[in-house]
């Protein structure tokens, strides 16, 4: 295939369409889906009814053809889109949000014609999560119809947007004690330890989720064989148990601890700061110590990301 001229900018050139099609699908990576986490939902309507709403925001649909492009798209306001009533029959149908270029397929006017539209895909499968092969469009909703419907409410529908490009935020946190600080309790309760290992995080408004890892490299072990369990606490979420299951007997040792959680963000911590700290369970089990001193570091590894809510 030849290059298409000329390429994005130059004075005095024509451009096709399709030009700019193609900046849009690279500058988004040749994703498609909606723009952030909260474009285009689609709930019942106000009055739960024959049909739904779609609310603002934007998206970018990928042509379906090679070379076509990607088209963006804003909703501005609430949309409302009708869904046929089923007989005795239940029916399954999909939302979508469509382009249908006269270029490629079909005959609107872009003079005078909607090219992009909401559009609803009926009869679907009941697992669906993606439009027809060969349609320019991106999923947002699917609506499960009970056989003799006219009313569309919250329950029928699931949630099919995804977000062409979601952000991520990374951010990597550090601590060195500078004396020892040990753990000598044989209690079978939890502890706030090392105290050390407190960071305050900021949340931002878009987080959905959260893949944290904590390492703990030279933790001290001394006295005799340690069993401990050890957790990461986010705001009020606890994470999961890691083990420390040591039988060396009583020599001083150190070994590397990494605890690691992906958990979904509540909707209160969004856009709020959340300590972010470590408690340790020790064990009666075994009578051995557990120690931070200045030959240990601890590691902290953030990331959050963005996702439809």
């Amino acid at each position: 295939m030849t290059l298409i001229q000329p390429p994005m900018m130059i004075n005095g050139g024509t451009h096709p369409a399709r030009t700019m099609r193609m900046m849009i699908r690279d500058l988004s990576r040749g994703a498609q889906g909606v723009t952030e986490f909260n474009d285009l939902k689609v709930t019942q309507q106000t009055t739960p009814g024959a049909g739904v709403a779609v609310s603002d925001g934007s998206g970018v649909v990928r042509g379906s053809a090679w070379g076509q492009g990607s088209y963006t798209q804003y909703n501005v306001g609430t949309a409302l889109v009708n869904i046929a009533p089923t007989g005795a029959t239940p029916r399954t149908d999909m939302v979508v949000l469509r382009v249908l270029d006269p270029e490629y397929e079909g005959s609107l006017n872009p003079a005078t014609d909607d090219i992009g539209f909401f559009d609803v895909v009926s009869n679907v499968s009941s697992t669906a999560t993606l439009a027809p092969a060969g349609m320019s469009a991106i999923p947002l909703a699917r609506i499960a119809l009970p056989a003799n419907c006219a009313t569309v409410t919250n329950a029928m529908i699931t949630d099919l947007r995804r977000i062409a490009n979601p952000r991520r935020d990374r951010q990597l946190y550090t601590a060195f004690p500078s004396a020892l600080s040990s753990l000598t309790y044989s209690d079978n309760k939890w502890h706030t330890w090392p105290t050390q290992a407190n960071w305050s995080i900021f949340v931002p408004s878009w987080a959905v989720t959260a893949k944290i890892v904590t390492t703990i490299a030279g933790l001290r072990l001394t006295r005799a064989n340690v069993y401990a369990h050890m957790q990461q606490v986010f705001g009020s979420t606890q994470g999961q148990d890691t083990a420390i299951d040591d039988d060396q007997g009583t020599g001083t040792r150190r070994s590397t601890i990494v605890l690691a959680d992906s958990l979904t963000v509540p909707a209160d911590m969004r856009g709020t700061t959340h300590n972010l700290y470590l408690q340790t369970y020790m064990s009666k089990s075994e009578t051995g110590d557990l120690g931070v001193d200045g030959s240990t570091s601890l590691i902290l590894d953030v990331e959050f990301e963005e996702g439809v809510i």
